[in-house]
């Protein structure tokens, strides 16, 4: 038996074990895992969308801008919450361009909620890492209480409520913070009260 195979052989042999690789491992396996991820979880397969008398209105894992008085509003987006430009900012705390941000950010905060710097949470001045983090913490929902009331001509009680029914615990209550959903409790607000 001769096991000395000419440099052209051991090309060939390569570049045949090279596609059927390629075949296996890109097509047949990323197909069927794709598939079986379609028929298991078929929700969250098409996005984890939200739909209202069959209309998509968002999903509960990208988040959405919203503006007005009237809404909570998330977590500033460094992708423009566009989830097929996920990215944060990475700029350094050093960066002036993102002190400047910060700073002009805080101002309209201060002045949207009335409210001073020191009661603003951190994650309505900073952006998330994906730039499309659809949650807000609690307290950051606090803040926004009062002005969402005032625009929609309901009680602040009304509104805690929404924010306490839209409030989600930490996974099996060891993984991740507790976070409000903005779609969702956005979403809860305009069939309470439609703006």
């Amino acid at each position: 038996m001769n096991f000395s195979l000419s440099f052209s052989q051991q090309f060939f042999i390569g570049l045949r074990f090279c596609l059927v690789m390629l075949v296996l491992c890109g097509i047949l396996y990323s197909a069927s895992i794709t598939k079986l991820g379609e028929l298991l979880f078929s929700y969250q397969a098409q996005g984890s969308l939200l739909e209202h008398k069959g209309e998509a209105r968002g999903s509960l894992l990208v988040a959405q801008t919203f503006s007005g008085d009237g809404y909570f509003h998330g977590r500033p987006s460094a992708a423009s919450n566009d989830p097929m430009a996920t990215a944060g900012s990475n700029l350094a705390p050093s960066n002036p361009a993102l002190r400047e941000r910060a700073l002009t950010d805080s101002t309209a905060i201060q002045i949207r909620e009335q409210i001073t710097a020191t009661q603003i949470p951190v994650d309505l001045i900073s952006a998330s890492g994906s730039g499309v983090d659809p949650h807000i913490s609690p307290a950051a929902a606090q803040v926004q209480i009062a002005r969402v009331a005032r625009a929609r001509n309901i009680s602040e009680a009304e509104v805690v409520q929404l924010v306490a029914n839209n409030t989600e615990q930490k996974q099996w209550g060891i993984f991740g913070q507790v976070r409000v959903n903005v779609l969702l409790l956005n979403l809860a607000l305009d069939q309470l009260a439609p703006h």
